[in-house]
């Protein structure tokens, strides 16, 4: 799977994802709470799958590829 999100802990507590370089949501309060619960401890693939599920948007498989320039 590739590595297509990523997310960065802010010094608030908040939680900024990102996909393809780009932020796509930020979690706050119980969201962000309830994603460092279930992150900690998943592999790259596990991880990757929960920032997909948590940023709501990337469930219908038409998404494109950041990197071919879709």
């Amino acid at each position: 799977m590739d590595q297509q999100f990523d997310y960065q802990i802010v010094k608030d507590g908040r939680v900024r994802v990102f996909w393809g370089g780009r932020e796509v949501v930020t979690l706050a309060g119980a969201r962000a709470t309830k994603f460092l619960r279930q992150v900690e401890g998943l592999d790259d693939e596990g991880k990757q799958l929960l920032l997909a599920r948590m940023t709501g948007n990337f469930k219908r498989g038409n998404e494109r590829d950041p990197h071919r320039g879709d």
